[in-house]
């Protein structure tokens, strides 16, 4: 005789606290070791730094205890630790150009990572359950094309070494690319939700592959479109790139058909074929991916150049924190990170880095896969494909594997929009994965007018 009995997941806090005390420690260890290896001395400012970042971490964990308690435990450690590293090699960078803490961009980057975790924090609260997004569906895709096109506006609009991708408030400078990034996926995901059954939909068959009918081909080519409208008015190959490639993806997790997957790759290649025969930027880049060190490209830029050399003089172990050069690298703290990291830590610490990424990225597809709800699976797909792309579109370009975009690594490189946009993301994949990892309520009376008045409430 079998007996059903319920299984309640552990809620795993416990081991979250204790993986994020290790992050922080992992973090100040290589401060300490910074400092030494260029004062010879040990950081004046360790308490305060390493007291503040803890602290900003355990008030998310304890926000994550209070509201989210059955979220994902691995995610905060691991973008703890990517953010608290890219705070030292930041620092890092700042010393090797005679700047102090109150002078470099460092402090600058530590005040942006408290207010992007503030951020977080509020999107936790506010979002009690991420199924209410979808409530939002077109207003979110109206605010991610119009912060798509605010860069594009005579007065606050500016652009910065060619591209048009900025704003600029006052003193203040932001690239709302990266916010439309997370309204676009909800509204992706929210699109898709509704009309997946019409576009699985088999049409003709062409060697072995199901195509779509051809009147479902709308969506698609109004994605492509629409990035290659963003390559063609802003310049920015990166963004075009990164926005095509998660609407194809969360198209393929819709309909699981490979078609849709084939066709954008054909899309993409015939975009980025027909941009490099009209635009100079683009022919230039590709130039500058193909023969790097030809004195056609090095009159160009060096950068690529030099960041490939930094990363040849690291080998296999690194120079040692604070012993390497990565500062004569243009925007060694920004899109040249990776090169910055690979030159003083080597290879093995730069896989260590990617394999906190590949982590990330897993737990976010795993918390799809446990997500109950059609939206809540294609978001995280999406916010999780988001992540991944953009990791391989910085670490692929600065490696000459593609061409170079100047997307920057997310929680690593310098810049508070991309900070800002990644932590609300996280904040987003928490909500979900406490979804998933929440047990059912017990069958009965009760619970049952408990679910009804849930779903009354969603509506």
């Amino acid at each position: 005789m079998s007996v059903v009995s319920s299984y309640t997941p552990r809620k795993g806090r416990n081991i979250e606290l204790l993986l994020l005390v290790g992050a922080v420690s992992i973090v100040l260890l290589a401060y300490v070791n910074m400092g030494l290896a260029t004062s010879e001395s040990i950081p004046p400012s360790l308490l305060a730094l390493g007291g503040g970042f803890l602290a900003v971490s355990v008030v998310f964990h304890l926000v994550l205890r209070w509201r989210a308690s059955y979220a994902d435990p691995l995610m905060l450690p691991i973008v703890t630790l990517l953010n608290g590293l890219g705070l030292v090699m930041i620092h890092r960078l700042d010393i090797a150009r005679g700047d102090s803490l109150t002078e470099g961009v460092a402090l600058r980057q530590l005040m942006w990572s408290a207010l992007a975790v503030a951020i977080a924090v509020g999107v936790l609260v506010l979002v009690r359950d991420h199924r209410i997004l979808r409530r939002y569906t077109y207003l979110a895709g109206a605010i991610g094309l119009l912060l798509l096109l605010l860069p594009l506006f005579p007065v606050i609009g500016t652009s910065v070494n060619g591209s048009r991708i900025w704003i600029r408030l006052g003193g203040f400078s932001f690239q709302p690319g990266e916010v439309a990034k997370l309204s676009l996926a909800v509204f992706f995901a929210g699109y898709l939700v509704q009309t997946r059954d019409a576009l699985s939909v088999a049409g003709r068959k062409i060697l072995g592959l199901t195509l779509p009918r051809a009147r479902d081909l709308g969506p698609i080519l109004l994605a492509w479109g629409a990035s290659l409208a963003v390559l063609i008015f802003e310049r920015d190959l990166g963004s075009s790139l990164l926005f095509f490639g998660l609407f194809v993806a969360m198209l393929y997790v819709a309909t699981e058909r490979v078609s849709w997957i084939a066709i954008g790759l054909s899309l993409l290649v015939a975009g980025a074929y027909v941009a490099y025969l009209v635009f100079g930027h683009v022919q230039t880049r590709v130039l500058l991916w193909l023969d790097t060190f030809s004195p056609q490209a090095l009159g160009v830029s060096d950068q690529l150049a030099r960041g490939l050399m930094g990363m040849a003089s690291g080998g296999m172990f690194g120079t040692g924190l604070g012993k390497g050069r990565p500062d004569l690298t243009y925007f060694a703290e920004s899109d040249f990170i990776i090169p910055s990291f690979g030159e003083e830590i080597g290879l093995i610490g730069l896989f260590a880095i990617l394999v906190l990424y590949a982590l990330l990225v897993q737990r976010g597809l795993r918390t799809s896969l446990g997500t109950r709800d059609g939206f809540g699976k294609l978001l995280a797909a999406g916010l999780s494909f988001s992540v991944a792309l953009q990791c391989f579109v910085v670490v692929g370009g600065v490696t000459r594997v593609i061409p170079l975009t100047g997307l920057t690594m997310p929680f690593l490189s310098s810049g508070g929009s991309s900070l800002l946009a990644n932590w609300a993301l996280v904040a987003v994949l928490l909500r979900i994965s406490d979804h998933a990892r929440r047990p059912l309520p017990e069958v009965g009376t009760s619970s049952v007018a408990e679910a009804r008045t849930e779903v009354v409430r969603l509506r």
